[in-house]
């Protein structure tokens, strides 16, 4: 794995160099984890004219959660504790004798960014930008096979969970269970909060578990994701409880699924992002819920659960193979309660079979 985040590093020290800087300075932990397989706490990466290190503010502690460093790269400690790892990594890419130095200053604080500044005034700073964010949205097949995993680690949790006795249990309950399950299968934790939403509560994006306990005739929403070495999948699902569902759970469930179908099968390469959300978008808002409607209709996942490219009405670009996606459109009625569908896809060629499905529950409306 050595050679692969080598080369990581290497397209990053190119783009920097197109751009006029001798050096970069990686601080966002996805980002250092992309490039140098781990991202102890408080970690830096310094891309230097001569070496990469990874300054450190204490020893690496080896915790499986921040990844595995690559051996290849070496590794610098603060002599002093308490001291920070980015205003060091200054002084080293002066001593280097680098001119100018690309930061990350969408993820530096103002006063943070002026300690750099002031260790070497001489050193000009410049912005790295979303340069590293951007090698990251098309994935190598190491990482989508991590990616899988994740899936299927949430589809076995979820599974699961389906099998259970569920009127009468609170959405707190039924989320800590489902984290537990992830854990119980593999996954280093949740990729995200897990969401249960229930009766009114349901179709809710982004809804906090409450006390709310499952009751008959319920639609029950889930959302849910597994980390699996760093790599972030999500999945979600929505069912009725205990019952033939009603006509309008029908009626609303079929609308999503028909928004969710069409904008799963409008990935390509090439497409524009924005196109793939007017997909599924208009189905809905043909419907009559343009209102209703998440303002996002997917994104991408990897080593964060939300980055590029979004799907959104306004998002400029266009799709590459090998970029993970979800596809998550949902209808949320106030006081009723509503319907999410959510899948991981993998961008894929039509010669290589299209969109590759990475979770795989049923999406079939079931009565529980």
């Amino acid at each position: 794995m050595s050679e692969v985040f080598a080369d990581r590093r290497v397209r990053l020290r190119d783009r920097c160099a197109a751009a006029g800087s001798q050096a970069a300075l990686v601080s966002r932990p996805a980002n250092v984890r992309y490039l140098a397989g781990g991202s102890p706490a408080g970690a830096v990466l310094l891309l230097g004219p001569d070496e990469d290190v990874l300054l450190c503010p204490t020893v690496p502690g080896g915790d499986p959660a921040d990844g595995r460093l690559d051996e290849q790269l070496r590794q610098a400690v603060l002599p002093v504790a308490g001291g920070d790892p980015a205003v060091a990594a200054v002084g080293f890419a002066r001593k280097a004798g680098a001119e100018g130095l690309a930061v990350e200053e969408h993820h530096l604080t103002v006063a943070r960014h002026r300690a750099m500044g002031s260790v070497a005034p001489q050193l000009q700073l410049a912005d790295l930008g979303g340069a590293v964010e951007q090698l990251r949205i098309v994935k190598d097949e190491d990482e989508i096979a991590c990616l899988r995993i994740a899936a299927e680690i949430a589809d076995q949790a979820l599974g699961e969970l389906l099998e259970s006795i569920l009127v009468g249990r609170t959405e707190r309950h039924l989320a800590l269970e489902l984290e537990r399950r992830l854990v119980d299968h593999g996954a280093d934790g949740a990729a995200f909060p897990t969401s249960v939403g229930t009766g009114p509560n349901s179709g809710r994006g982004g809804h906090r578990p409450s006390d709310r306990r499952v009751e008959e005739g319920d639609f029950l929403s889930v959302s849910l994701g597994a980390n699996y070495r760093g790599y972030r999948c999500e999945i979600g699902r929505t069912f009725v409880i205990g019952t033939t569902p009603a006509d309008w759970q029908i009626d609303l469930y079929d609308l999503v699924f028909a928004a969710q179908r069409a904008g799963r099968e409008s990935l390509a390469p090439g497409a524009e992002y924005r196109d793939v959300d007017r997909a599924a978008r208009q189905i809905i808002d043909a419907a009559g819920h343009a209102e209703a409607v998440p303002a996002v209709t997917g994104h991408g996942v990897g080593l964060e659960i939300d980055e590029d490219p979004q799907l959104a009405p306004a998002a400029m670009g266009k799709l590459d193979a090998c970029v993970p996606v979800t596809v998550e459109p949902g209808v949320h009625l106030p006081g009723r309660g509503g319907v999410r569908i959510d899948d991981t896809l993998v961008v894929r060629q039509e010669a290589d079979g299209g969109p590759e499905l990475l979770t795989i529950t049923t999406k079939e409306l079931l009565a529980l």
